[in-house]
């Protein structure tokens, strides 16, 4: 039972959070996001790029928010997020795109 009740826990805690959206140890927590006044579309061929925060190596900079030319292939929003990459052998940040 209680192997039962701590993989619950385990998998509450894990569900909770995105996987992967605070970054691996020894960096600092990624702050909150910031709320960004979405200007007017300029033209219809455009999507809107929300602002994120970068690690630029000591802190965090905020990258603010802006419209992108739409492409075919842009369909969904990916937020950034931390992974462990095999090939460099430590956690990697992959930053927000369109995909």
């Amino acid at each position: 039972m209680k192997f039962l009740t701590a993989t619950f826990g385990i998998i509450l805690a894990l569900s909770a959070s995105p996987a992967g959206a605070q970054p691996p140890p020894n960096y600092a927590p990624i702050p909150p996001p910031r709320h960004e006044h979405m200007p007017p579309q300029p033209h219809g061929n455009v999507v809107w790029q929300p602002g994120h925060w970068h690690w630029d190596g000591h802190q965090y900079v905020w990258v603010g928010g802006h419209y992108v030319e739409r492409h075919p292939h842009h369909r969904t929003w990916a937020a950034g997020h931390w992974a462990w990459s095999h090939r460099d052998n430590r956690y990697v940040w992959n930053p927000p795109h369109w995909r």
